[in-house]
């Protein structure tokens, strides 16, 4: 049974401890610690009250310095840095904070007897980016492993499978994400001019990390991927619109039965007619909306949904997890 600490109880990390507490019971995983320099009550309280997923289904109290979660308590730490001490018969590190684009930030654990480092992000000087679905045999005994973007795992476990049957020449991704804590709820002077705008008044074109991610993932498809961002305003689930120029013709029904063969805990489907808010909770990283698939010629269009926080929470616990 794997021991873990989760490092940064933010939207993230509050997502692993709820998805390990509620949908992935049977997971083998133990949470040992929690650590965030913020306040313990105002920890346990945003854990158990939530405004996309709800009010936790059991019991949820602050016991001292801990949380308390149907009798079972997680201590709290508050430390800027965590100190061999701190990580003392931890196997796996969780890490949340949105620190690991910082070049320094993988040293801080090269000197720990931590087994494994999951970082919930890009993270340049990482041993490995992983994407589940789309590099999975490249998982190995790696200490320092980012898991990229809850877009990367969105789009790059589709790209490896259009350019086995259909040969893939390029490709253009749109994300219309959902707005995050990265943006202002009004206008404010910060980033760049059109991420300084209220997040909830307007669709946002931006960038994403995604755009140079999939080639890290993908090298053999290296430089035939194009991903554009749209920062759409709504608090929950992203969606994925996906054009592919092929060399091999195809039709709509011939990409859907593919699709289909190909369905897993990483990449879902539905044939239903539905909107985002439906998605939610789903912890698949890509669930594509098989009556949106259009095809002309040799171009491919496939459009997809994802939660982009419960599914990727659900890819951590996996990796966590893996031997």
């Amino acid at each position: 049974m794997p021991r873990v600490l989760i490092n940064g109880f933010g939207r993230i990390g509050r997502s692993v401890l709820r998805a390990l507490t509620t949908t992935r019971k049977d997971t083998d995983i133990e949470v040992a610690m929690i650590n965030d320099l913020a306040a313990p009550e105002h920890l346990t309280y945003l854990f158990k009250y939530d405004s996309i997923f709800g009010r936790h289904p059991g019991t949820v109290s602050q016991n001292g310095q801990a949380l308390s979660i149907d009798g079972h308590s997680i201590p709290f730490l508050q430390e800027q840095t965590l100190t061999t001490d701190h990580l003392h018969g931890i196997d796996c590190v969780l890490d949340c904070t949105g620190r690991g684009k910082d070049p320094q930030y993988a040293a801080l654990w090269r000197n720990t007897d931590v087994k494994r480092v999951l970082v919930s992000g890009p993270c340049p000087t990482a041993d490995l980016t992983l994407v589940l679905g789309a590099n999975t045999e490249q998982l190995a005994d790696q200490q320092i492993i980012s898991l990229g973007s809850c877009t990367t795992n969105a789009v790059a476990p589709l790209l490896p499978l259009i350019d086995r049957d259909f040969d893939l020449t390029s490709a253009h991704v749109t994300t219309i994400h959902c707005y995050t804590a990265s943006q202002p709820s009004i206008d404010t002077a910060n980033g760049t001019f059109e991420r300084a705008r209220a997040a909830s008044l307007s669709m946002v074109p931006t960038t994403t990390s995604a755009a140079t991610l999939i080639d890290d993932v993908l090298p053999h498809l290296k430089n035939r991927t194009v991903v554009s961002s749209v920062r759409v305003p709504t608090p929950s689930v992203s969606a994925v619109d996906l054009v592919a120029t092929c060399r091999d013709d195809a039709t709509p029904e011939e990409v859907n039965a593919k699709v289909h063969s190909y369905t897993n805990d990483i990449i879902g489907c539905v044939d239903e007619p539905l909107v985002s808010s439906d998605l939610r909770m789903r912890s698949e990283s890509v669930i594509l909306a098989m009556p949106q698939t259009r095809v002309i010629g040799r171009q491919i269009r496939l459009f997809g949904w994802y939660d982009n926080e419960w599914g990727f929470a659900n890819r951590m616990i996996d990796v966590a997890s893996a031997p």
